[in-house]
């Protein structure tokens, strides 16, 4: 199926979205009439540009309140009507989108809405033109696309189809059966996939705000996109979105984001014999922080307090590696490198993820699929050329292909410490916390299910004493790569605080696997770790009624808890430094959740240290 979006999907001028459409790959573009209506140039010049990119302008809309309407307002509208034809052979576009009519002075007449919609399909089809039909959610008398279709059948005209668009029929809770049973392919004029959320709302607000692309919501689009194929539909898939962080992002980052989730729903949907693999996403290989000079110091110090030590020197740049256990951190202080300018605009920070992969060379064919931008590393001769494409924010994901017996590390640098690598007995990366702006909440947790095939939980709140905290987790089909994302629109919460501090998303927390929490935490000592309340210890106790002298032992040493059926959860933070901060954590049983429970606590510690300091 080709690919369209609507122009109201993204943010800028016409011209903006134009040539972010064509730049990331979209067939065709449906013209929202507020952006023709808002642009200086004329039609013939948006048909000129469109041509020039590549683009189809596959239709005009929406056409409002047009059917079944009383005079003088019937005459108007087909007055309207044939100044929009004349529009749209300027703009040579040969579909209209009527959206079912919403005015107070609506007849609520199936026979009269199919006698007007019939009529405009002949004038239509003497201009060259087709009309298409759709239901609403919040429309005044046709809200369902079941009376849409039944009106669409009534006029029974070669150039009228009804518009199927995902949002309206699934908000209203419609389901597929229509579709499925009765709908003929040659009758569908336009679809249109749009997810959201599950929320309960007026469906008008519900609409305006919380439109996402298809695979960032909980609305079963792969099931309707599924039905068309099985249909055999093979026309156009196009977005329309309203959202509020969509228009107020990029108009290229979210264009390319629409074309992954339409890439990502062909995928959902082919026959199992053209299903393309996605290779596992094996452990996360290291991660890397931006430093330069002596900016690094404090991390540094609390590096070699969580027990990590240098063991490595890349050959012949200014970059170091700490190890522990399986754990590696790699500090870049090369001046002529990505992680340099990663520091230049946000400091002391981690600046790439390296992800290991069951298969580089089929994974770097999808990335470039799903419309990643690559990266060039500069490497000497007989060095290690990681790829890398641009991950959350300015932040670089590196691809490695993790062979037994051989370490990324093994080539590129040469030995400079002890090989032990015990330390304080941290072994593995549990999971790394994103935080990110509002605008790339979606987008981020997209961008790992899409292209990595990581599942995504639905978002949970996390109470923060300056506003919520709105939290999901990506984490790969072996559950060994597990990445929480977190946004918040209040000013004051540490989503936000991070942002400002290091201003941008980025990675705000590293959790680390143990075996023994309080040998960990008395090596880490109380000074690096973030203090726990007293009170929270004795609702602790209250709750679990956990043995008095182990009780004792966790408030000394600031350790949290958690329990469910399938086991329980040690937890102890570190202070923040830079903006970023460490967990210790040490599971027990089949437990597989994050210590939710107490992120409350955690959050009020954090808010506590932050006003310590800037006093």
């Amino acid at each position: 199926m080709k690919k369209s979006l609507a122009t109201v999907s993204i943010s800028g001028s016409l011209e903006d979205k134009l040539r972010a459409a064509a730049k990331a790959g979209y067939d065709g573009v449906e013209i929202f009439e507020n952006d023709l209506t808002q642009y200086d140039g004329t039609p013939a010049d948006v048909r000129a540009l469109a041509a020039e990119l590549g683009l189809d302008i596959l239709a005009l809309q929406p056409f409002r309140d047009f059917e079944a309407m009383p005079e003088p307002f019937r005459s108007q509208n087909f007055y309207r009507a044939r100044r929009k034809f004349e529009l749209m052979h300027e703009l040579g576009t040969k579909r209209l989108l009527i959206c079912s009519n919403v005015s107070p002075h609506v007849i609520d007449d199936r026979d009269r809405a199919a006698a007007d919609l019939a009529e405009l399909a002949e004038m239509a089809r003497l201009e060259g033109f087709s009309v298409g039909y759709e239901a609403l959610a919040w429309g005044r008398h046709v809200a369902d696309y079941d009376v849409a279709w039944d009106i669409v059948k009534r006029a029974d005209h070669p150039n009228l189809g009804i518009i199927l668009d995902t949002f309206h029929m699934f908000a209203r809770g419609n389901t597929l059966d229509l579709l499925r049973d009765e709908i003929p392919v040659d009758r569908i004029a336009l679809v249109q996939v749009a997810d959201a959320p599950s929320l309960q709302m007026d469906v008008l607000h519900y609409s305006r705000h919380f439109r996402c692309f298809p695979g960032q919501g909980d609305l079963p689009v792969t099931e309707f996109v599924q039905c068309l194929r099985d249909k055999g539909f093979d026309d156009y898939l196009s977005h329309e979105i309203f959202n509020d962080e969509f228009r107020a992002s990029s108009p290229l980052e979210k264009a390319v984001d629409g074309m992954r989730s339409l890439i990502w729903l062909e995928e959902k949907t082919a026959p199992a014999a053209d299903t393309p693999t996605v290779p596992e996403i094996t452990d996360v290989e290291f991660i890397e922080f931006a430093v330069a000079g002596d900016s690094g110091e404090e991390l540094i110090q609390l590096l070699k307090t969580l027990g990590f030590r240098e063991t490595h020197r890349h050959r012949s740049k200014q970059v170091s590696l700490m190890r522990q256990g399986d754990i590696n951190l790699v500090l870049n202080r090369e001046p002529a490198s990505q992680a340099h300018e990663h520091f230049e605009k946000h400091g002391v920070s981690v600046c790439a993820l390296a992800l290991a992969t069951s298969d580089l060379t089929q994974m770097l064919a999808r990335t470039e699929r799903y419309r990643s931008t690559r990266f060039a590393n500069q490497s000497g001769p007989g060095e290690l050329n990681i790829p890398a494409i641009r991950g959350i924010g300015d932040s670089l994901v590196y691809l490695v292909e993790k062979r037994e017996g051989v370490r990324f590390f093994d080539v590129d640098f040469l030995q400079v410490g002890s090989t032990d690598t015990d330390g304080i007995g941290l072994e593995s990366i549990d999971h790394i916390g994103q935080t990110v702006s509002n605008t790339d909440f979606l987008s981020a947790s997209f961008f790992y299910k899409s292209l990595f095939g990581f599942d995504v939980e639905p978002s949970t709140d996390l109470p923060d004493i300056y506003g919520l905290v709105v939290s999901r987790v990506a984490m790969s089909p072996n559950g060994r790569v597990r990445i929480p994302i977190n946004m918040s629109a209040a000013r004051e919460a540490s989503a936000q605080r991070f942002l400002s501090k290091s201003r941008g998303s980025g990675v705000q927390q590293i959790a680390c696997t143990c075996d023994d929490i309080f040998a960990a935490a008395e090596a880490i000592g109380s000074e690096h770790l973030l203090p726990i309340p007293d009170n929270y210890y004795r609702d602790l106790d209250a709750r679990f009624a956990i043995d008095p002298e182990q009780l004792a032992r966790m408030q000394a040493l600031n350790i949290l808890y958690d329990r469910n059926d399938d086991g329980e959860f040690f937890h102890a933070y570190t202070r923040e430094v830079h903006g970023v901060f460490f967990e210790v954590v040490q599971r027990k049983g089949g437990y597989n959740r994050y210590g939710e429970a107490n992120a409350h606590i955690r959050l009020a510690s954090q808010a506590r240290e932050y006003r310590r300091e800037a006093n």
